[in-house]
């Protein structure tokens, strides 16, 4: 017998073996999709991040769900404590000896966390420039980012969303149905975060509704979120907050100095704060107006 042909019947079956086990679904990754698909679709919605990397994402950096961290910490995605970070901690050797990582209440507190993380950070500033369907090319930016260490971070999330056909929650609708997204399903509108809060500016000739509708949320809800009444008929380019307002700004800011056309309620706007705060804050009463070139304190 040949050196040749006992070569080639060596690589039939060591090669075909490898496919078929790449190609082979997990059970427990199938039963992770299942449970947060619907609360990938909705960060989607609210943050801008395609459902298909938040699920990929979750499914590596949790083992779908069966990490320590995810277990005793609730932490879906490996996010660090980092400097900034006020929440509950717990510790684990990774990159070095008890790294500091974030322990949540909930796997929803996790995957809304880990959306404004991405979306909070400048570093992944070029990622929501992307189409919510070029998934490829989220993967690639979050590895040249430094969201992970793993040089073939990117190449894994990629195999696992065409693996399991997670594109096909990713656009406008989130579509648990399989299937392709038509390019006019993708979500246009541009968010952002300010004092850690998601909010989007209003449009030409737009009203609450369409801002309601986009979210998945009521005109009431929008309405308290923003100190505003029914009668108010918001300009273009108006910030309108998707969450309720913070008691003070974020760390950079401390005062705020009052400039001609400004109001109580487009300072509070400006930083995320609620008018109640600021009127304690700095005892503003009929005896103490609010006035042009007084120094405010926002945090």
């Amino acid at each position: 017998m040949s050196c040749r042909f006992l070569l080639s019947v060596w690589l039939f079956f060591s090669i075909i073996p490898l496919c078929s086990i790449a190609q082979t679904r997990n059970s427990a990754y199938e039963a992770y999709i299942g449970k947060y698909k619907d609360m990938a679709v909705d960060q989607m919605h609210k943050y801008h991040v395609p459902a298909s990397i938040t699920l990929a994402q979750g499914l590596i950096e949790s083992d779908a769900g069966r990490s320590m961290l995810a277990v005793e910490g609730n932490n879906h995605f490996g996010i660090k404590c980092h400097s900034d970070w006020k929440g509950r901690k717990m510790y684990y050797d990774d990159d070095r000896r008890g790294d500091c990582f974030r322990k949540y209440g909930s796997v929803q507190a996790s995957f809304e966390d880990h959306s404004k993380f991405l979306a909070s950070g400048s570093r992944y500033a070029s990622l929501f420039e992307l189409k919510l369907t070029d998934y490829k090319g989220w993967a690639n930016g979050l590895k040249k980012a430094g969201y992970a260490t793993n040089p073939n971070y990117a190449r894994k999330l990629i195999e696992i969303i065409e693996l399991y056909g997670l594109d096909r929650y990713d656009g406008r609708k989130g579509s648990r149905r399989a299937g392709k997204q038509s390019p006019s399903n993708q979500i246009s509108r541009q968010t952002y975060l300010s004092n850690g809060l998601l909010y989007v500016r209003i449009g030409y000739d737009e009203t609450l509704k369409n801002i309601a509708r986009e979210f998945h949320t009521s005109r009431g809800k929008l309405r308290r979120y923003n100190e505003i009444d029914r009668k108010f008929v918001p300009s273009e380019g108006s910030v309108i907050y998707l969450e309720k307002k913070k008691c003070r700004a974020s760390k950079e800011y401390g005062t705020h100095v009052v400039r001609p056309d400004e109001s109580l309620w487009s300072i509070s706007q400006l930083y995320g704060v609620r008018m109640n705060c600021l009127i304690r804050k700095n005892r503003i009463s009929q005896d103490n107006p609010l006035s042009v070139g007084m120094e405010l304190r926002v945090r």
